[in-house]
């Protein structure tokens, strides 16, 4: 199976893009198999260690937490416990997950944050300056937000949220909460979405755990260019259409073949940039459009080693 970052996966004689899946019919049963082998879903293929999560976010670039609804995409839980459902029984093996998630904040041996969907998000540190290369950072976290602001791409609760963390350093989320304004019950939504948006932006991330509030667990913020102060750096030289086509590839070789429409929807880009990077990766011979996957609807794209 095509491991993450193998180059050698490619498709022969391709005279034209325009067209090129055409009569090209991928089956489920196929798709299924080559998903247990990279989501690590298979028995024999299951994740039993902390450094065994650290590989698999490394083989895959980047994977949920825990399983999510929408596009397909690889989850550590389900790289553990197998393909289930998330239960609600704390003592179940699978919720060693929770462990290793908190151990590893603020060690930089991944990264870890609400981003794609909005959801938690494990990102292989070599993958992180793709993403970040697409945010709206230039560099600077003292001015970013600023702009950010004025230009109407930022929400009030989110500045209040970073202006906080930028004058007094990481703070765990009930502190958080009280030094921007925004303790009681009806700051609760703002917050949690300032929150959910600054992590998105690849502003802010979780660096810890503390011992805080009711539960004696809240997670610890820092802003995202501090905690990581090489990132802005590695990330600049990086093009935009350059970090979609690597991310876009990456998922490819996770997910085998998905609908065209899910790229957009799991990145968040416009129908525009992901034909673009579909055709970049088609005038590669990397993947083939047009692949016809029996009772899914869509236009389907599809790496080379499914299809032929």
């Amino acid at each position: 199976m095509p491991e993450r970052g193998r180059r050698d996966v490619g498709c022969d004689n391709h005279p034209r893009r325009q067209g090129q899946g055409d009569g090209l019919c991928l089956s489920l049963e196929r798709l299924r198999d080559y998903r247990a082998y990279t989501y690590r879903t298979a028995p024999d293929r299951r994740v039993t260690t902390l450094e065994g999560a650290v590989r698999f976010v490394e083989e895959r670039g980047f994977v949920f937490f825990h399983p999510v609804q929408g596009p397909p995409m690889p989850s550590l839980w389900h790289a553990v416990a197998g393909d289930r459902p998330v239960p609600a029984e704390h003592d179940d093996p699978g919720h060693v997950t929770w462990g290793w998630k908190d151990s590893l904040l603020g060690t930089r041996r991944w990264y870890y944050a609400k981003v794609l969907r909005r959801c938690s998000t494990i990102i292989s540190m070599d993958v992180v300056p793709f993403f970040y290369a697409l945010s709206p950072n230039y560099g600077v976290p003292e001015e970013d937000y600023l702009i950010a602001y004025e230009q109407g791409r930022l929400s009030q609760a989110a500045k209040a949220i970073y202006e906080s963390l930028l004058e007094r350093g990481p703070q765990d989320a009930i502190a958080l909460r009280r030094s921007c304004g925004m303790a009681g019950k009806r700051h609760a939504y703002g917050f949690d979405r300032g929150l959910v948006e600054l992590q998105g932006a690849f502003m802010v991330l979780p660096t810890g755990v503390a011992d805080a509030g009711g539960w004696h667990y809240a997670f610890v913020y820092d802003i995202t260019a501090r905690h990581f102060p090489h990132l802005p750096e590695a990330a600049r030289p990086i093009h935009l259409q350059d970090a979609r086509r690597r991310l876009a590839q990456l998922y490819l070789q996770s997910v085998g073949a998905v609908a065209v429409a899910d790229i957009g929807r799991l990145f968040a880009w416009p129908p525009i940039d992901v034909d673009a990077t579909v055709n970049s990766l088609v005038d590669a011979h990397l993947v083939r459009r047009g692949v016809r996957v029996p009772g899914q609807r869509g236009e389907w794209v599809a790496i080379c080693d499914l299809v032929g």
